[in-house]
């Protein structure tokens, strides 16, 4: 079973007040700490510690991207 983290716990997974580097995408949490593109918890626009499901559907991306990343939880909604 998936912990359920709340959308402050997952702030703090923002790469700057904790080592990890989480965000969200349709509420589940994923860690993105081993990926380059995350260094410092930004990817170009996006910052870590949210939920971006809304910011991705401009992404030139599919989110089979997500595939690659260990699932942490669920945000609590």
């Amino acid at each position: 079973m998936l912990t359920i983290y709340t959308k402050q716990q997952l702030a703090l997974r923002n790469g700057q007040d904790k080592p990890e580097i989480w965000i969200a995408y349709k509420g589940v949490i994923y860690d993105v700490s081993t990926s380059r593109l995350w260094f410092n918890g930004k990817h170009y626009e996006h910052w870590a510690g949210q939920d971006l499901t809304e910011e991705l559907k401009e992404a030139p991306h599919h989110e089979s991207v997500f595939l690659k990343f260990k699932i942490i939880g669920l945000v609590q909604p």
